[in-house]
């Protein structure tokens, strides 16, 4: 349970709230489990952890988020930075998110849209705006 949360959080400690959260739901479901056979039992649990730890995961981005949104409205991009990041910084909060999760961290298309609690489809096109509001703004600065 431990290995499933940790691999999504990427943080021990927030691993091991995902998986405390996780036994208190299956402590909510115990008669479930004497209906199930044992490798769909594994597959409910692990499914549990998938859940609480994506829960801990958007709590913890949205609280970020906000903070983030905070601290850099507003703020002239870092001295020496290059274009291209002085250009992410000037993109709205949502659509850097996207890009921190899928281009700095590696998460797949389907994966951001689990983090970020949207479909699939909503999130292809978030990442198509902001790919084109990052154009645009690369244009302004005459990167392109």
């Amino acid at each position: 349970m431990f290995h499933v949360a940790s691999q999504i959080l990427h943080n021990d400690q927030d691993a091991e709230d995902a998986v405390h959260d996780a036994f208190l739901a299956i402590a909510e479901h115990i008669r479930k489990f004497s209906r199930l056979e044992r490798h769909k039992t594994r597959a409910f649990v692990v499914t549990i952890v998938e859940n609480k730890a994506i829960d801990l995961y958007r709590r913890k981005t949205r609280r970020q988020e906000e903070v983030l949104l905070e601290e850099t409205a507003g703020i002239a991009p870092p001295e020496g930075g290059s274009d291209l990041a002085r250009c992410i910084l000037r993109l709205p909060g949502r659509y850097r998110e996207f890009f921190r999760l899928k281009y700095q961290l590696g998460y797949s298309t389907r994966e951001v849209a689990a983090l970020m609690g949207i479909s699939w489809p909503a999130a292809r096109k978030l990442e198509q705006r902001a790919k084109e509001k990052l154009r645009t703004l690369c244009e302004e600065e005459g990167i392109l």
